[in-house]
């Protein structure tokens, strides 16, 4: 396929991905208006939030397994109406109940998007324009999840709904232009679905996202050890190692187990929880400088910016850098630079400027480690018919790290009343997280090892 009928296809992976992980973080702004227009407690309001994430990650290897089976464009398609008809119940919801249904249906949508992108970019792509495909569409997803918060706070002024309105028309033309653009890949009938595997994951994650939920951040050990609590988050502890042998057992497994006999996927995979936790540490950056800088609202949203436009620009750089120097050495630096900006911020936490420099650190870092790197990594120690499987494997990991993430921060917060004390030790727990990142990623293959895997696996 020459150049320019590539970039068409990037630039509507580039759209789909926009959308789905920008309604991540989006509605972060547009629960107060929420809560208020349908009269909710804050527990029920916060499922508007978490039932995105948990149907992402049961989306993303369901849509991920289906696009190896019946093609990527027929599912791409597909995740992007999915995303338009939750979007469109979101926006005409007369209840709670019908707008988390909407929201249910948006992330199952949104969880297939990356993962196909992704794997379309592994069939279509040369493997000397892999990796600079991958940055660009990799910053994407990154920085949308940043920016969410800062867009919803803006859109937010015309009402909730139009959080949600101005997917419609975007996901009709992705959709129209897709049928057009989007080239046909091969398909396997051959694959059984892994319904067990769907099952248990569905479970588990379920089970683990409620636990989560019902954690009162202000009492900890107590909710803990509560009946809403612990059995959940037992029953999802169980369910990991069931879901392991399940998925050892299928003849074609939902999520590819078989990949962990890879020393480079069991390392990836560790440091993409960590990226989940990281990840999450942004959504609190606002209130983190309301308490410190006492920012308003709307200015505090702002100080987002630093790690959104340093993702912005670093993405599609270490995209070109990583096929240059490899995935180690970009991980190993840009980690590194994440550990720094985490310590700026717990310690020097009232200093307007040290915080911006902080913040462009992080954003540095969250370039590697939720950009192009991770995704190169596992597109090359995926089999060619398994490439979508092993992309959703990471969304998966990171989803988990975000869920996990946000509960623990918003606990250590709350365990100190909210004040800054609280964000210094929660974000210096990150600190640590990104240290334990850096010396994984010491453990990664080098560039000339990255090639002799990919003239195996291909």
């Amino acid at each position: 396929m020459d150049l320019k009928g590539n970039q068409k296809i990037l630039l509507l992976l580039f759209i789909g991905v926009f959308m789905g992980s920008l309604d991540i973080g989006i509605v972060g702004p547009a629960l107060p208006s929420i809560q208020v227009y349908f009269g909710v407690n804050e527990r029920i309001l916060s499922w508007v939030f978490t039932i995105y994430i948990l149907f992402y990650m049961i989306g993303t290897p369901l849509m991920a397994k289906l696009s190896d089976i019946y093609g990527r464009k027929p599912i791409y398609i597909l995740d992007i109406l999915l995303f338009a008809i939750g979007s469109f119940i979101t926006i005409t919801s007369f209840s709670i109940d019908m707008l988390i249904l909407g929201r249910a249906i948006q992330g199952m949508g949104a969880g297939g998007i990356f993962p196909v992108a992704n794997a379309f970019i592994g069939d279509i792509f040369p493997p000397e324009k892999r990796g600079g495909a991958l940055g660009i569409l990799s910053s994407i997803w990154g920085i949308s999840f940043v920016l969410g918060p800062i867009l919803g706070g803006l859109l937010l002024n015309h009402g909730w709904q139009w959080l949600f309105i101005i997917n419609i028309p975007i996901a009709v033309i992705v959709i129209v232009a897709s049928l057009y653009i989007l080239p046909q890949t091969g398909r396997n009938r051959d694959i059984n679905f892994d319904w067990y595997g769907i099952v248990t994951l569905g479970v588990m994650v379920s089970s683990l996202a409620y636990g989560i939920n019902q954690i009162n951040t202000n009492n900890f050990l107590a909710s803990i050890t509560s009946l809403n609590v612990w059995p959940f988050l037992i029953l999802a502890a169980i369910l990991l190692p069931i879901l392991w042998k399940v998925e050892e057992a299928a003849q074609d497994p939902l999520i590819q187990v078989d990949l962990f006999k890879s020393k480079e996927v069991k390392l990836i995979t560790s440091i993409m929880v960590g990226t989940g936790l990281v990840q999450a540490s942004t959504i609190f950056v606002p209130a983190f400088v309301i308490v410190a800088l006492s920012f308003s609202i709307t200015n505090a949203s702002l100080m987002l910016l630093p790690i959104v436009l340093t993702m912005a620009i670093g993405g599609p750089i270490i995209g070109r850098l990583l096929d240059r120097y490899g995935s180690r050495n970009i991980m190993i630096i840009g980690t590194f630079a994440m550990i720094i900006g985490l310590f700026i911020l717990t310690i020097f936490s009232k200093s307007f400027y040290l915080f911006i420099i902080g913040g462009i650190l992080v954003g540095v870092g969250m370039s590697t480690a939720i950009g192009s790197p991770p995704r190169y990594i596992m597109l090359i120690e995926s089999p060619p018919n398994e490439r979508a499987s092993g992309q959703a494997l990471i969304n998966i990991i990171t989803s988990g790290g975000q869920l996990i993430g946000g509960a623990l921060i918003g606990a250590v917060i709350g365990s100190y009343a909210g004040n800054l004390t609280g964000y210094q030790f929660a974000y210096l727990l990150i600190a640590l997280v990104a240290i334990i990142m850096t010396i994984l990623t010491l453990g990664l293959k080098s560039k000339k090892e990255q090639q002799k895997t990919f003239k195996t696996v291909a």
